[in-house]
């Protein structure tokens, strides 16, 4: 029988998305040999996750609690004008890792899942149209995932939003092969839209 503190740390670790008991059992095996400072530093990261991150109330990126606004809004050198809607916060970063955009962001806090009770009125959608007024955006880049219910939420934005400002230029990001990927290895779902969204030369 494994020593009860034992046991709650594999079962707290199991909680995690994509880690099984084994896994879990992996984690809390390796921190119990590794320097006690390991443990340490992980536990007074965890417990503050929660008090000193928060949303921001305009964009619904993640900002430090003691910031009001994000910076990647307030920031002057940021284009208000141009907004990039995307599904989650951390999918800020994979776009800002690429150093092309300067644009600013929405994040809608998920996408359009029946199956999963996901509803629009449950998105930040409603607070996406008042943006759109306010800062008189030109353009909303759509960069939902290209997933079923990435897709539905996207087709949904393009109504609502052509509904509160018809001139409104909609875009979304190209999809297709990526580089380096032989065709024989991508799947068909790839290939179709890289048929589809194909370009002039």
């Amino acid at each position: 029988m494994l020593p009860k503190a034992l046991i709650d740390t594999i079962n707290a670790l199991g909680m995690l998305p994509g880690v099984g008991p084994r896994t879990a059992e992996r984690y809390a095996y390796y921190l119990f040999k590794s320097n006690s400072k390991i443990s340490e530093q992980i536990a007074d990261a965890l417990s503050n996750l929660h008090d000193k991150v928060k949303s921001c109330p305009v964009t619904f990126a993640l900002i430090d609690a003691d910031e009001e606004l994000s910076p990647l809004y307030t920031d002057p050198e940021r284009d208000k004008k141009t907004v990039l809607v995307v599904e989650e916060p951390l999918d800020i970063f994979a776009i800002e890792a690429t150093h092309g955009y300067h644009g600013t962001y929405h994040v809608l806090g998920g996408a359009v899942s029946p199956i999963d009770g996901i509803t629009p009125d449950q998105l930040h959608i409603k607070e996406l149209t008042e943006r759109v007024k306010k800062d008189k955006v030109e353009e909303v880049i759509i960069a939902t995932n290209p997933s079923v219910e990435g897709e539905s939420t996207a087709l949904l934005l393009e109504k609502v939003l052509h509904e509160v400002e018809p001139k409104l230029k909609l875009t979304r990001l190209a999809r297709g092969l990526p580089l380096g990927v032989d065709i024989s290895y991508a799947d068909q779902v790839t290939i179709s839209a890289a048929l589809e969204h194909r370009t002039d030369l």
